[in-house]
């Protein structure tokens, strides 16, 4: 969660400073049409947002590191051949990818809601969200944050295991990107060795029997400066970790998207079942004990024998087989040692 940029003003000024170029107070001033004073103030509070900004006198002001824009023609140029397949739209700020287009989701397309493929990326989530109302943190150009729209013919009973199938899509694609050595977690989590790198938030519009509308919303860390790493309560990696040859960020959604695009559509026609040993095959505690903890406080120890069709965890535990559903589990699964 982040403060957001107040004005469009301090909005084009970083548009100015995205190069990681020195460039003057009153060079920017000229530019602008504004005082020195103005955009002294316009730039006052954007480390608020992740943004190192660097002033020196005699040069001017500076991002420590250049700011990589997400441009909506270099997305449809890396999506090729695709692109007519998706509606892409890119905003500077929003609250929430995934609450914008739950908005535009309940629109029948033909009377001006969002079609299947339509795509939310968001340089700034000002209120981003994650599993069970957690916070999502991110600053400006250090994280991928986006949201994409897809419409099932089926209904609501039928999507069981498919926040399951978009980790698989996404780690599909991070691998094609040279990312080495990155693993699911159950429920829809992303992680490297370091900690977590990605998070998957689905939230679903329709009936039991169809057709039904999902909103996906991936946040996945592109790259974790020390002021962000401070703001987050758990371990977390990024990109930059386990990628030697780093992807553009426009490089990086195309792939997503893709990828999203393909496992969706085997979800479509075989549900999770046919997603599921893919997954496992990433399960970072695949066969190995873990506890987890339930609803009511109780914990339940065994070993994580996978998922199953459906996308439950199954746990060998002294009782014998038992399956858990998202829903019943309190906290994280955590693992022990052996």
């Amino acid at each position: 969660m982040t403060a957001g940029i107040a004005n469009e003003r301090t909005w084009q000024l970083m548009n100015l400073l995205a190069d990681g170029e020195f460039h003057s107070g009153e060079k920017l001033a000229d530019q602008m049409g504004l005082s020195r004073a103005s955009v002294f103030n316009a730039l006052a509070g954007v480390s608020d947002n992740g943004v190192v900004l660097q002033r020196v006198r005699g040069r001017g002001y500076r991002l420590a590191r250049p700011w990589h824009r997400l441009e909506r023609s270099e997305v449809l140029r890396w999506l090729g051949k695709d692109a007519a397949k998706f509606n892409l739209e890119i905003l500077p700020q929003a609250t929430s990818s995934n609450t914008l287009l739950l908005q535009r989701a309940g629109l029948d397309p033909a009377n001006g809601g969002s079609p299947s493929g339509s795509v939310l990326a968001v340089e700034l989530q000002t209120t981003g969200r994650g599993r069970m109302g957690r916070s999502w943190h991110s600053g400006l150009g250090t994280a991928l944050t986006f949201s994409l729209l897809w419409r099932f013919d089926c209904g609501l009973n039928a999507l069981s295991g498919l926040s399951l199938g978009v980790g698989v899509a996404v780690v599909r694609a991070l691998k094609k990107l040279g990312a080495q050595d990155v693993q699911l977690k159950w429920p829809n989590d992303i992680l490297t060795e370091y900690g977590k790198l990605a998070g998957v938030l689905i939230e679903a519009q329709g009936d039991m029997l169809g057709p039904s509308t999902v909103v996906i919303g991936i946040g996945l860390n592109y790259n974790m400066p020390a002021n962000l790493a401070l703001q987050i309560d758990q371990p977390a990696s990024a990109l930059e970790d386990v990628c030697t040859a780093m992807p553009s960020r426009n490089q990086l959604l195309a792939a997503a998207i893709l990828e999203l695009a393909q496992a969706l559509q085997q979800f479509a026609h075989g549900g999770f079942a046919v997603l599921r040993n893919e997954w496992e095959q990433s399960h970072i505690h695949q066969n190995m004990p873990v506890q987890i903890q339930m609803a009511d406080g109780k914990l339940v120890s065994g070993i994580a024998r996978g998922v199953s069709d459906s996308g439950e965890l199954c746990l060998e535990t002294e009782q014998g087989m038992r399956r858990f559903n998202s829903g019943e589990v309190a906290g994280k699964v955590r693992g022990l040692r052996q």
